[in-house]
Order: structure tokens, then C-alpha cells, then sequence
């Protein structure tokens, strides 16, 4: 009964809107209008490439997170720092993290191939390549793809060590936006700085929704 009363409401909400705007829509008729929006907003950013990594460093420390620069050739020595200074043991690995960028040393690497909740739980932490990141929001992008893995894996474990390129950095959303059309379709998380919530006393908590703790390795 309580199933037909749902299914019901919402044939009436929707019998409502069509007659609203005056029939049923379809793609071209989104699509015009979609176009037909002013975007006065600025859709390209203006700074250097090296005030736009500083931005994205800038960001990143002030929502709680630690930053770090690395050459190419020097990641893997970067990520075994910084897990040595986390005192972290057992990391997950997504596949298709590329080899020179795994942490030398006496950390136990994981690959997730299926890990369950559970399992996850049970890490230290995660390592992740990242699609792109985002400096005026100190936002980097994870999709479901190789090196960034699921976002379960992303999720669950206490610390994310985030690997980041430089040439991946953009400076306004428009701009990420942009770049994010061709994997529309994937599965996407934002991220910016640790999670972290407040309560009604305006009491930060960390860890809530993912990571309490977050270093990010920007690769120049």
C-alpha cells in the first residue's frame, strides 16, 4: 500500500511539471537551453603556472592537509617519507599506480582487488594517482580509473597519500570542468583537505566521511 502511495505522488508530482512547462522536454530542448544560459563568470584563470601550484599548496594547508614537491624520478622516495613520518605499516594500492611511484622500505603494499569494507578497515592507509586537481579550491578530481581505484578504498582507510601532477593542475573549476567532460561518465570524487564536519556547537570533527589525514605529493 505505502509502495502505490509513493509510486502514485510521484506520477501526480510529475503529471504537474509537464503541464508546468507545457509538455514533456526531451534532449534538444535541454540542450538549447543549456546554451542559452550568460556565463559571466570567469572560465579561464589567469596566474603563472608556478602561482597556480602555490595556490593549490596554499589551499590544501589551510583545509588541514600537508604538501610536499617531488621530481619525477623521486616520487617513490617522497611517498616512503612520508609513510615513515605517518608511521604507517600496510597501505592499499590501487592497480595501475605506476611502479616507480610505490614507497620503498618496510610498508606492506596491498594491491585492492576487491577488498571488502572490512578489509579496508583494517589499513593503515591508501595511495592514489589523481585525474586532476583544482588550486583556487584546493580540490583534487579521483576517478574510477587506473592508479585511483575505488572510492571505497578512498573512503574507509584513515590517511590518503595522494600523488599529484603538476601539468594536472588548473586554476578555476570552469577549467576542471572542462577537462572532465571526456570521463563524464566515471564515477568522480572531489576532495579538499581531510574530511572534516562540525556539529551544531561548531565543534570540528575529523575522519567523519573519509581520511582524518591527508598528505599530497605534487609532482613537478
Amino acid at each position: 500500500m505505502a509502495t502505490d502511495m509513493v509510486t502514485n505522488s510521484r506520477a501526480e508530482v510529475l503529471r504537474n511539471v509537464r503541464a508546468a512547462i507545457g509538455g514533456a522536454s526531451d534532449g534538444t530542448a535541454a540542450r538549447l537551453g543549456w546554451d542559452e544560459i550568460a556565463r559571466e563568470y570567469r572560465r579561464k584563470g589567469t596566474r603563472e603556472r608556478e602561482e597556480v601550484l602555490a595556490l593549490l599548496e596554499d589551499r590544501l594547508r589551510d583545509y588541514d592537509a600537508r604538501v610536499f614537491r617531488a621530481a619525477s624520478d623521486g616520487v617513490g622516495k617522497a611517498a616512503a617519507e612520508r609513510l615513515v613520518e605517518r608511521r604507517v605499516r600496510r597501505m592499499v594500492v590501487p592497480p595501475g599506480l605506476p611502479v616507480t611511484w610505490m614507497p620503498a622500505g618496510e610498508v606492506e603494499l596491498v594491491m585492492d582487488e576487491g577488498l571488502s569494507s572490512e578489509e579496508l578497515d583494517g589499513f593503515d592507509g591508501v595511495i592514489t594517482d589523481a585525474t586532476l586537481a583544482i588550486a583556487e579550491t584546493g580540490t583534487f578530481v579521483l576517478q574510477n580509473v587506473a592508479g585511483q581505484g575505488r572510492r571505497v578504498a578512498t573512503l574507509v582507510p584513515d590517511y590518503h597519500l595522494c600523488l599529484v601532477r603538476a601539468e594536472y593542475v588548473v586554476e578555476t573549476v570552469p577549467e576542471a570542468m572542462q577537462r572532465l567532460q571526456e570521463t563524464a561518465g566515471l564515477a568522480t570524487t572531489f576532495v579538499s583537505g581531510p574530511s572534516a564536519t562540525a556539529d551544531i556547537e561548531m565543534t570540528r570533527i575529523k575522519g567523519v566521511h573519509g581520511p582524518r589525514f591527508l598528505d599530497v605529493i605534487l609532482i613537478v
